[in-house]
């Protein structure tokens, strides 16, 4: 078994095709499929089934994912060590961000590190706070940054910003009046919110279950997988949102949203990373540049 083959059984398991595999590898459909074949031929293990014109994962491909997944993380973070003697003139840095960091708290740091250290290869993944949390414990990422707040034994958790979270509705709401006071009048409001998941969905029903409303007595018209989306379903009338003031900075200052005059937890912006990966200087140096970013 090489780390070759590892890597193409990946890429074929996750585009559940072959040829959508080989070119995204840069690889012949010939290669590709050699690869699977002696896989399968080498621990007489059928690894996929072939599902009219997708293959799809047998149960012991499904079970060899993971495992294949951990084996490549682990040669990338020892390629990395290697790299790391280089002196920052190259190597990589891989980050999971959730939506709010990655589109208004990251970029400028991004940019900033990129002009500093230009040999770095960045890459961001962007997912929800749980999807950020799985990315580093299973060293998919080197670094993840979330909203909210986490608990999980494995991993280093360092505040990094906070983030004002503000309660905001359409123009013609009642709550731009007059904000609610009583949990029946958070019951009567139809509410826009991102998947379950999300860190800004977590604290308001958090804050929602302190004044004894329940998740299930609100009237979700909408769960949206973006910031963006649910600014805009809220901006065109669909009902209230709990969202980073950053979001919507813009729409309250051009008067397409009302902001309730409701007092909202603050939550904070953290860093993870795992405390048995190697910390790289690439690592360091990003999570210095954020230390210092208000100095």
């Amino acid at each position: 078994m090489t780390l070759e083959q590892l890597r193409i059984f990946i890429a074929v398991a996750e585009r559940e095709h072959v040829t959508n595999a080989a070119r995204d590898l840069n690889l012949t459909q010939s290669a590709t499929s050699a690869a699977i074949a002696a896989l399968e031929a080498r621990y007489a293990t059928k690894l996929f089934d072939r599902v009219g014109r997708r293959i799809v994962l047998t149960d012991a491909g499904r079970l060899f994912l993971p495992e294949a997944k951990a084996v490549l993380a682990r040669a990338s973070a020892a390629e990395e060590v290697l790299a790391d003697l280089a002196d920052m003139a190259r190597g990589s840095l891989k980050i999971a961000a959730s939506q709010t960091v990655a589109n208004y708290w990251l970029p400028p740091l991004l940019q900033q590190y990129r002009s500093r250290f230009p040999g770095i290869r960045l890459q961001v993944e962007i997912g929800n706070t749980e999807g950020v949390q799985q990315s580093v414990c299973d060293h998919s990422a080197d670094l993840g940054f979330v909203e909210g707040e986490i608990e999980d034994g494995s991993l280093v958790i360092t505040p990094v910003a906070d983030d004002e979270l503000v309660l905001v509705v359409p123009r013609n709401h009642a709550w731009a009046r007059k904000a609610p006071k009583s949990p029946d009048e958070f019951r009567a409001s139809p509410w826009v919110l991102r998947e379950p998941g999300s860190g800004t969905r977590s604290i308001l029903e958090a804050e929602l279950k302190r004044m004894g409303v329940t998740s299930e007595e609100l009237e979700i018209v909408l769960e949206l997988p973006s910031n963006e989306a649910v600014r805009a379903a809220v901006e065109a009338g669909a009902g209230a949102t709990l969202i980073s003031r950053i979001v919507v900075e813009g729409s309250l200052k051009a008067g397409r949203l009302a902001l309730v005059d409701a007092a909202m937890p603050r939550r904070r912006f953290l860093a993870l990373s795992h405390r048995e990966r190697h910390p790289t200087r690439a690592l360091t140096a990003f999570m210095n540049l954020v230390r210092n970013q208000d100095a």
